[in-house]
């Protein structure tokens, strides 16, 4: 029974690794010789991506599936079966339910892997699926933890020594065994394989608390049950080249890595809790910042818009909206798309998150006075045609960056505002005159994320009386029959949602907006008189996005919520079942 099963996974491996007859005797000879396994081999040459490979082993061996990276493991189960069998077996205890202890494995019928368990522990092996980067980084994160906190515990004989043990582990090199090192190794790789944008490192009163921002939600990690959270803190520390000593004050660094061709730049903030240091270390995917502005999440009509704008000589364009909506990336992509050889484009940034070929990258530092504004005013003397300034904060920036977009300079900004017309009473309220406001400032773009269906669990669903009820109140069209939504897959780790796409609103300046702005009306109007005039507002692109089953009614909600000018929507908002769901998710 086991030779047909094998015979039976080697072809569907075969099969979906798309390996020519001829040379599959290459593959098995290189199983004979070196022992990996048939998926191993097809793996590491490119041929089958681990996911696949797991997918085969489950459906044929119907055996079920484990995700050792959100799966905790209690300790007496970690200390079930030496760290050294399993590395050699590439083998992870799961879980022990009475007489049986629950196996994850690579290659589930490795019957010497089960038979050597099941000798160790005097226990029924009952094997489960897992990939082996999964089991790699389980391993990583209890047995090398494990062992370090006892090493810990014997050497430790007062606060100097630990200290001094804290600093000395976390300055030992990538290459070398220090369980810290692995560790931190292994948590930043899975972040950049599952596309991350944030590591979260929380001191508690009970240990350490890790989350990872999935597609701008905060998710939680299983955290290994023995370890000292002031190494993991002190290492990656060490690697941004902040002080270790320094527990007082928060500070910013930065990591430069690279994972397979790819270059990942890694900003880290620490800051002093009750419990300790917490990092958050915000992950700049290079390749996934600076795109095309098609792959934005532009409707049709909002792409010609946007691009009209970047076609002006002078002018501010600005870009609002909240933090971690995307603003950098609609930035970044916009350099992209004006960068040439006849243009002298200057940027000055807080941090620079991306080096760009062939634009001049200024970065903020008040340690020596280099402001924003300090910044604006020497790049004024460096003959530019393009600015684009990291954010607007201050009245002196502001004034600065007018005054630059009326003297023939086309200047890119950022705003926090919740929608294009308030960023117009926003410019006002920092000390610029409606008659500047005019003058200088061309468009505003207003700007959202929202999470996409998995495509891969992707389903239609009728909509309940209620659901019917709130789409035709909140978006003020009939509702239809039936809409999409996830139903939770192992791709989207169980969400229902894979990957962000973005929406938009584009406000441009023309005579009659800038007549309301010189007579100080408030943003409603300005707001009400651009959708007048053909402006999609943010509350069209989630429809949009949701009648197209790009997107859920909740997540739609959770994107334009805040953008909302109507009080009485809002209130019916708040007591609608959406916004209990959009609570109970949070």
């Amino acid at each position: 029974m086991e030779r047909l099963n094998r015979q039976s996974i080697e072809k569907a491996l075969l099969e979906a690794a798309l390996v020519p007859v001829e040379k599959q005797v290459l593959i098995f000879n290189e199983q004979n010789r070196t022992g990996k396994s048939l998926a191993r081999i097809l793996i590491e040459k490119g041929l089958l991506d681990e996911e696949t490979a797991v997918s085969i082993l489950e459906e044929l061996l119907n055996i079920p599936l484990i995700n050792l990276y959100n799966f905790k493991i209690n300790e007496n189960v970690v200390d079930s079966i030496p760290a050294e069998m399993a590395r050699r077996y590439r083998i992870m205890p799961a879980a022990i339910r009475e007489d049986r202890l629950y196996l994850a494995m690579a290659d589930p019928l490795d019957l010497t892997a089960i038979d050597d368990a099941a000798m160790v522990t005097g226990l029924e092996i009952r094997p489960v699926v897992a990939g082996e980067k999964a089991i790699s980084y389980a391993i990583d994160h209890y047995y090398e933890l494990a062992g370090n906190q006892n090493r810990d515990q014997e050497g430790s004989a007062g606060k100097d020594t630990v200290r001094e043990t804290e600093a000395t582990t976390a300055t030992m090199p990538a290459s070398g065994e220090a369980p810290v090192v692995k560790l931190v190794d292994s948590l930043i790789g899975r972040a950049i394989e599952e596309e991350a944008s944030d590591i979260h490192l929380e001191p508690t009163g009970e240990g350490l608390r890790i989350r990872m921002r999935l597609d701008g939600v905060l998710q939680d990690l299983a955290v290994p049950p023995r370890f000292k959270p002031a190494q993991i803190v002190s290492r990656i520390k060490i690697m941004a080249n902040l002080d270790i000593a320094e527990k007082r004050l928060a500070q910013d660094g930065n990591i430069h890595h690279r994972k397979e061709g790819r270059e990942i730049n890694l900003r880290v903030s620490t800051m002093p809790t009750v419990h300790g240091e917490k990092v958050v270390i915000r992950l700049l995917d290079k390749n996934k910042i600076i795109l095309p502005l098609d792959r934005l999440g532009f409707s049709p009509d909002n792409l010609r818009a946007f691009q009209r704008l970047l076609l002006n000589q002078s002018g501010m364009i600005l870009v609002t909206g909240p933090t971690g909506c995307g603003k950098t990336t609609t930035l970044y992509s916009a350099l992209h798309y004006l960068n040439n050889p006849s243009y002298n484009i200057i940027t000055v940034e807080d941090p620079v998150e991306y080096r760009l070929n062939g634009i001049n990258q200024v970065p903020v530092d008040r340690r020596i006075n280099r402001t924003f504004a300090n910044a604006l005013r020497s790049i004024l003397r460096q003959d530019p045609d393009i600015i684009m300034v990291g954010e607007i904060r201050d009245p002196e920036t502001v004034k600065i960056a007018s005054q630059a977009a009326l003297t023939g300079h086309l200047v890119l900004s950022t705003l926090h505002t919740n929608n294009a017309a308030g960023a117009v009473t926003r410019l006002s309220d920092m000390g610029l005159e409606p008659f500047m406001v005019t003058a200088s400032t061309v468009g505003i773009v207003a700007q959202r994320l929202i999470r996409r269906i998995c495509p891969h669990c992707t389903e239609e669903f009728c909509l309940k009386d209620e659901e019917k009820v709130f789409y035709a109140r909140y978006f003020n069209q009939e509702p239809p029959q039936s809409l999409h939504r996830g139903a939770g897959c192992k791709r989207c780790s169980h969400t229902g949602f894979r990957g962000r796409t973005s929406i938009q609103e584009i406000l441009v300046v023309g005579q009659e907006l800038q007549a309301l702005i010189l007579n100080r009306s408030p943003a409603v109007a300005i707001h009400n008189k651009a959708v007048e005039l053909g402006m999609q507002p943010l509350l069209s692109g989630a429809l949009r996005c949701v009648e197209e089953g790009v997107t859920t009614l909740g997540e739609a909600v959770r994107a334009t919520f805040n953008s909302l000018l109507d009080d009485q929507t809002a209130g019916f908002v708040e007591n609608s079942c959406v916004f209990s769901e959009l609570q109970q998710d949070d």
